[in-house]
């Protein structure tokens, strides 16, 4: 019971801090020159466009998925969170190449990815991402998911544990959204609905990053703009309202039977390290790493920390897992 007060206590931390922010932006989007200025910043700092990659598409359930495969050895499939896409995972993906085959994709709607309608449904985006699995000849990889892309992961699970040779929980949790922070996810659909995705960028900007990173490392946060602005408008709406409505895979987590790396920025205020700590006690055998001075994209924000703890895991896991096939 004071574990789910205490989890409860965190949630309504975080729904409240995003709360505030979108209540500074309601009065209205960001004027279109300031946007389209920021636009043609974002490249800098060895940051590429993140419209210009390259890479395949799979059709899968009616929508057409862009991903991105890069490397060879284990297979790791990275899952996005909202409302990014693939070129989240950029600043990475080399490092973890240099070990692993490396596999982005851009859920339905976001990135370079498209597909007819609204999805509502974490369950949507979890069995696109099998499909492309399947459609890579992946039989089995290590599934890592980041905000969103957590509980996708979770879900993937829950309907194949057999394709996971590991999992990695990103800046994430498994609990459902309660009221208040189902609410906030409601609001940030109706504001795009109302205004367009430019009216939620600026509190999701600032959520993404430390205040030091946006003050000091400006092109990072140009990048992160460029990224979400590629997303759909039924897509941005369809992943809050899945977000809002997302299932419960807590007594999921004591079920994995697969190592696990459970990894969140000290500063991440979205889905704080507090969560982190409690599905990390959850599960059996996970590894906990804390990455400090990062917030909710410290996968992002913090490249080579984050490239280095998941690596030693990864090899730290060879002797525990059985092969991967590729």
């Amino acid at each position: 019971m004071r574990r789910h007060q205490a989890n409860r206590r965190t949630l309504l931390q975080g729904a409240a801090t995003l709360s505030a922010g979108l209540a500074t932006v309601t009065a209205g989007a960001r004027p279109a020159a300031a946007q389209q200025q920021a636009n043609s910043r974002s490249q800098g700092a060895g940051l590429p466009d993140p419209s210009s990659r390259q890479g395949e598409f799979a059709e899968v359930n009616g929508a057409r998925i862009f991903h991105q495969s890069t490397g060879q050895g284990e297979p790791m499939l990275l899952l996005h969170g909202y409302p990014l896409s693939g070129a989240l995972f950029a600043r990475v993906r080399d490092g973890l190449a240099t070990k692993h085959r490396v596999v982005t994709l851009d859920h339905r709607g976001y990135g370079r990815s498209e597909a007819p309608g609204t999805p509502d449904s974490i369950e949507v985006y979890s069995r696109d991402a099998l499909a492309v699995m399947q459609r890579l000849g992946i039989e089995r990889a290590a599934i890592g998911g980041m905000s969103m892309g957590g509980p996708i992961a979770l879900s993937m699970y829950q309907q194949a544990p057999e394709r996971f040779s590991s999992m990695m929980l990103i800046d994430t949790i498994a609990a459902p959204a309660n009221a208040a922070e189902a609410g906030l996810w409601r609001g940030v659909a109706e504001m795009v609905r109302q205004n367009g995705l430019e009216a939620i960028l600026p509190v999701l900007l600032k959520e993404m990053l430390t205040g030091e990173t946006r003050a000091s490392e400006p092109a990072q946060v140009q990048y992160l703009q460029a990224v979400m602005k590629q997303a759909s408008r039924e897509a941005a709406i369809g992943g809050a309202t899945a977000l809002a409505g997302r299932a419960d895979f807590t007594s999921l987590l004591g079920q994995i039977r697969v190592p696990t790396l459970v990894y969140v920025g000290r500063e991440d205020s979205v889905y704080p390290f507090e969560i982190a700590r409690q599905m990390h006690e959850a599960i059996r055998g996970s590894k906990l790493e804390i990455i400090p001075g990062a917030a909710h994209a410290a996968i992002f924000e913090k490249p080579d920390p984050s490239v280095q703890a998941i690596l030693r895991w990864s090899e730290s896991m060879q002797g525990a897992r059985p092969g991967s096939s590729r």
